[in-house]
């Protein structure tokens, strides 16, 4: 399975959109983060799985999501309410509890995934402002199979950021 995971466009609809024509028909599921500043009636949500972030307003949106795809369960939530400016131990514990293998969250801005405990916990970054350390607007994308988890990291002209691969036995 692959799934496109992107997050904190701040209202750039544009990549979101552009996202989807690029990979329609190449992964099986769209994960939004969060903060995408979008109505929650966009038709982007025809096709993205979405949850609220601190800067999504209204009731529309649930600020956690589980998803099941069949070969993964993937737990998603902004990150704010999580704590996860200070690290993904509370992140952690709601994967756990959920009985997720993928965490996907936002928030930060900063691009990032590692696998602990079985469970991938990956934010794609911020494809329209990013910060910390690594500078480059992104989105990632997750192939899964029953036996790893491999995450490579897009900038927005849809090529490779280097040394942004990672493979993870399950």
């Amino acid at each position: 399975m692959r799934y496109l995971v992107v997050s904190d466009n701040h209202g750039d609809r544009a990549i979101i959109k552009e996202l989807l024509t690029q990979y329609q028909n190449q992964v099986d599921y769209f994960f939004h983060c969060g903060d995408s500043e979008l109505d929650a009636t966009d038709e982007v949500w025809e096709t993205y799985l979405g949850i609220q972030g601190n800067c999504d307003f209204g009731t529309d949106f649930e600020t956690k999501r589980v998803v099941d795809t069949g070969l993964d369960r993937v737990y998603m939530t902004h990150g704010h309410l999580s704590n996860v400016r200070f690290g993904v131990t509370q992140l952690a514990l709601e994967a756990k509890e959920q009985q997720a293998t993928i965490a996907l969250f936002g928030h930060t801005h900063q691009l990032g995934c590692e696998f602990e405990e079985d469970i991938l916990f990956l934010n794609p970054g911020s494809i329209s402002q990013p910060r910390g350390m690594i500078q480059i607007p992104a989105y990632a994308i997750i192939e899964s199979t029953k036996e790893t988890l491999a995450v490579q990291y897009y900038n927005r002209s849809h090529k490779k950021i280097d040394n942004m691969a990672f493979e993870y036995k399950r």
